[in-house]
């Protein structure tokens, strides 16, 4: 079967398939409406499918339309990325990759591995952007993101995932409360006080390691405070609006005025991942991957 359809094209149906208004979506365009039903129409003709349902009131895709709608975006996704690195490379720029991580990344993973890919490929152009793991995983999927850093065990069969770091927690409190690192027992001590905590939508994953903690203690700890970031955590702890327990590598790079107590004696431990999509043709990624793998 030979289809006539050009780029153009596409790009008519998305705005229809955006918008479910012929008028709204031409105006969008800058074409006329009539202009725009017909390019729809060739577009069906070509593919020998329907794919609005039209009434004298509403526009809805039809399933072929709702499965084209989904894969054309994710792929025009990769053709943008396609020509905005043929430009680089043009520029003179060797390439560009997109970076997803949780915060506990950028205390040293991700710097150091910046340091490291820039004294070998100077050209190679970051973007970074700090995401929750379950938001990570769909922007691979989508080839938003090139590569992520995240606290998870296990994804999906089109993504590979590799361990880079294994961490250790550690309970935070103000620094003036009664326990410091000389004589603290266990975590039983505090099983009385509040605790902040990260939303566990932030990480399901993570959320249920640091329970199992308490559950090593043989306690639940009373919940006052939830939150995704862990400035706002080190923040609420140095107010004594509760204690935390965070990754240990968290304690890098925070300036307020709270002190840390490891729990190394304890056979947990988060792991800190990266992850990338099997499907991903970036050309830079195969040289970031040898720093890593």
């Amino acid at each position: 079967m030979s289809y006539q359809i050009e780029i153009r094209h596409i790009k008519y149906f998305l705005a229809v398939a955006e918008e479910l208004h012929f008028r709204k979506a031409a105006d969008k365009l800058f074409i006329s409406q009539p202009g725009l039903s017909r390019q729809i129409k060739q577009l069906e003709e070509d593919l020998g499918v329907e794919l609005f349902y039209r009434d004298n009131r509403n526009v809805t895709l039809t399933k072929a339309g709702m499965y084209l709608k989904k894969e054309l975006e994710v792929n025009l996704k990769v053709l943008d990325s396609i020509f905005k690195n043929s430009k680089r490379i043009h520029d003179g720029v060797d390439g560009n990759l997109n970076f997803g991580y949780v915060g506990s990344a950028m205390q040293n993973i991700i710097p150091e591995l910046l340091v490291k890919i820039r004294s070998e490929f100077p050209n190679i152009h970051f973007n970074l952007k700090e995401m929750d793991n379950q938001r990570q995983l769909e922007s691979l999927q989508s080839q938003e993101i090139d590569i992520g850093f995240v606290r998870l065990e296990r994804v999906p069969n089109d993504l590979e995932i590799t361990p880079i770091l294994e961490d250790t927690f550690s309970l935070v409190l103000p620094n003036n409360h009664f326990l410091n690192a000389s004589n603290f027992k266990d975590l039983a001590q505090v099983k009385d006080e509040s605790f902040i905590m990260f939303d566990p939508s932030y990480s399901p994953n993570y959320h249920q390691k640091i329970m199992q903690i308490f559950d090593y203690y043989g306690f639940s700890p009373a919940v006052n405070h939830r939150t995704v970031h862990a400035s706002s955590i080190y923040k609420l702890v140095e107010n004594n609006f509760g204690i935390s327990i965070v990754p240990s590598s968290l304690q890098i790079g925070y300036g307020l005025n709270v002190k840390f107590i490891e729990l190394g004696s304890i056979p947990h431990r988060t792991i800190l991942s990266a992850v990338w999509s099997k499907n991903n043709r970036n050309p830079i990624l195969e040289k970031i991957l040898e720093f890593i793998l």
